[in-house]
């Protein structure tokens, strides 16, 4: 079942678009002229699907993915050097999504790139295609992250990675991803989306109630020295944002860093 847009034109474009298949949810980031960067309207929607199919019961794990040529270049800047308030933490927050109890499987066919590096990490698991890369260009633009960058890439790939991911802001590539443990495994392009769904399958095979108590234990074991670092992430951005946020700067970065990026993954669109 794909979600239809207000006019009830399933097929009309919309931001998200979410489909069930048997007890797997998928939720497709769907502005792929913009590198389906995230505005305002994208982060509502993306959230509602990730909730509403977390609260049916008959969904068992989710998948998230990307229309082609990306998976989500990150927030639109565009859109925020306009005044749309978007990507800035709350207190408290966990990732972008809120409390989420059904696992949740990334198929990263694209770049991921710093907002979107942050919805891959938000994943409980990550499949790739060698036509994914990654990247925090967080330092690059001039904002703070707030959705569990500090907390959430050092855990998977070490502090001293982590630090040269985010403090250069250059591209990994998904076989470097992989070997770093940012991803479970590259597989090729065409067959991401039904790997993905395999895997998917198979969680949805297990005892459900297990599934989601052991999905939380690893959440609280691995948070249990991470816990405030979250915090102090969500205080640093809220403060960044209010003292020292230049929208037009903002703006005025955004054909540099998108051509940069081109020029580090040799890709024109």
């Amino acid at each position: 079942m794909v979600s239809a847009d207000a006019t009830g034109d399933p097929n009309a474009a919309s931001p998200v678009l979410t489909e069930v298949r048997g007890a797997v949810g998928i939720i497709t980031l769907n502005r792929p002229q913009r590198r389906n960067a995230i505005n305002a309207d994208l982060l509502d929607r993306l959230v509602a699907a990730v909730q509403e199919l977390d609260g049916n019961d008959s969904v068992r794990a989710m998948v998230l993915t990307g229309t082609d040529p990306a998976f989500c270049a990150g927030l639109d800047l565009a859109a925020l050097a306009g005044g749309e308030h978007i990507g800035q933490a709350e207190p408290g927050q966990r990732g972008p999504f809120g409390e989420v109890t059904t696992p949740i499987i990334g198929a990263i066919n694209g770049p991921a790139v710093t907002g979107g590096l942050e919805l891959a990490l938000a994943c409980d698991m990550l499949i790739a295609s060698p036509q994914a890369t990654f990247a925090d260009t967080h330092a690059r633009v001039g904002i703070m992250p707030g959705w569990g960058m500090s907390v959430l890439l050092p855990a998977a790939v070490g502090h001293r990675r982590a630090n040269q991911m985010s403090l250069s802001g250059n591209y990994v590539d998904a076989d470097t991803a992989c070997a770093w443990g940012l991803v479970n495994a590259v597989v090729p392009h065409h067959q991401l989306l039904d790997t993905a769904v395999a895997l998917a399958n198979d969680i949805a095979g297990a005892n459900p109630n297990a599934v989601t108590e052991l999905l939380g234990l690893y959440r609280r074991t691995t948070a249990v020295t991470t816990d405030q670092a979250w915090d102090i992430e969500a205080a640093t951005s809220r403060v960044w944002w209010r003292q020292h946020m230049d929208r037009s700067a903002v703006g005025d970065r955004a054909s540099s860093i998108i051509d940069r990026g081109r020029r580090q993954t040799g890709t024109t669109s």
